[in-house]
């Protein structure tokens, strides 16, 4: 599919209701068409892997052509480069965790973005670091335990950071990590709980609501039987 046919079929998709509902769960509205992720998943599986198409797409700054783009982009072919290019342009979760689900993980550079990504200062930035991590966790199923527990210092540094698309991030990465097998579920809580020391009510918070589910029946029992 062309490029300005696809840009075209983007735009009829749109729907302004949809818009003003992602902007109340903190998704940037500005060239923004409101198109769900199923309808862009089905338009990524009629067009395919295609790296050139994909940085067109992003190069238009629309928010799902954005998304489109990593759908259909090749991991193989993206470059560290091209990396930090699309990171920065990151300005709304979605696109954030979208990229680093999608292709980032899938990359040759992922683990070390996601160490280089989590010590920068810009929010969207060091999200990604997190988002990164979290994605490794459920996506590298063959990584040594000793890959993530790299990842605890990381997380133990950046709790108190009270932005809210970090902290949710860094959160949700010590909650990943620690669903991953009952080695690191234990590191986990240690990490929870040295965090928890912290004179800091974001850390708390980080730290409390990952113990909360780490320490859970559900999860326990899952760790158990795996």
């Amino acid at each position: 599919m062309k490029y300005e046919t696809l840009l075209a079929k983007l735009k009829a998709l749109s729907d302004p209701e949809a818009v003003a509902g992602m902007a109340r769960f903190g998704i940037n509205p500005e060239h923004t068409y409101g198109i769900s992720i199923p309808n862009l998943e089905n338009i990524a599986k009629a067009i395919g892997k295609d790296h050139l198409l994909a940085g067109q797409l992003w190069s238009s700054g629309i928010h799902e052509a954005r998304i489109l783009a990593c759908m259909i982009d090749e991991p193989e072919k993206v470059t560290e480069e091209q990396a930090e290019q699309w990171v920065k342009d990151f300005d709304s979760w979605d696109v954030c965790d979208q990229c680093c689900n999608r292709l980032f993980d899938k990359t040759g550079f992922a683990w070390r973005k996601a160490e280089e990504w989590s010590n920068r200062k810009e929010e969207f930035v060091k999200r990604a670091g997190f988002v990164l991590m979290t994605q490794l966790a459920v996506h590298d199923k063959k990584a040594a335990d000793e890959r993530f527990e790299h990842f605890f210092p990381m997380i133990v540094r950046e709790s108190a950071d009270s932005r809210n698309f970090v902290k949710k991030a860094v959160n949700w990465a010590l909650r990943q990590i620690g669903k991953r097998n009952r080695n690191l579920n234990r590191r986990a809580i240690e990490t929870a709980r040295e965090i928890l020391q912290k004179d800091s009510k974001t850390a708390r918070w980080i730290a409390s609501d990952a113990l909360k589910e780490l320490t859970g029946e559900k999860v326990q029992i899952r760790l158990r039987t795996k």
